[in-house]
């Protein structure tokens, strides 16, 4: 998992770029289900201190997200190579009209991702 810059920094970046520039990267680890799609495996706790608290039989270490069939192919084009634009011509390609208009979609996507802390940007993390 990644580490978290302040608010204010990550703001003042975000808001001189352009969001379909920007390279999304996800923050936490994920697994393949048998459908093909994507489980995020979200930690319960940040520092390893609570588990110590907690007794380990009673408790699972991750939260799991299930993605659906748009989610996970987007959840996997987040590398941290491509850019957010060329995220959704991928899409565009593969889902045709199943994710019309790609961009509005995708971007209102990354974004709730973005604001519940699952992604972050490589922008971010270069600053």
């Amino acid at each position: 998992m990644l580490k978290n810059q302040s608010f204010f920094k990550r703001r003042k970046i975000l808001k001189s770029a352009n969001f379909l520039e920007l390279h999304p990267i996800v923050r936490y680890q994920w697994e393949h289900t048998e459908e093909g799609l994507v489980n995020v495996l979200i930690p319960k706790f940040e520092e390893k201190f609570w588990y110590f608290l907690v007794p380990a039989r009673h408790l699972k270490k991750n939260f799991n997200l299930n993605l659906d069939e748009l989610g996970s192919a987007t959840w996997k084009l987040m590398d941290g190579t491509k850019n957010v634009d060329e995220i959704c011509q991928e899409l565009s390609l593969h889902f045709h009209e199943k994710i019309h208009p790609a961009h509005e979609r995708v971007t209102k996507y990354m974004s709730q991702l973005y604001q519940r802390d699952l992604i972050t940007f490589n922008e971010i993390l270069k600053k």
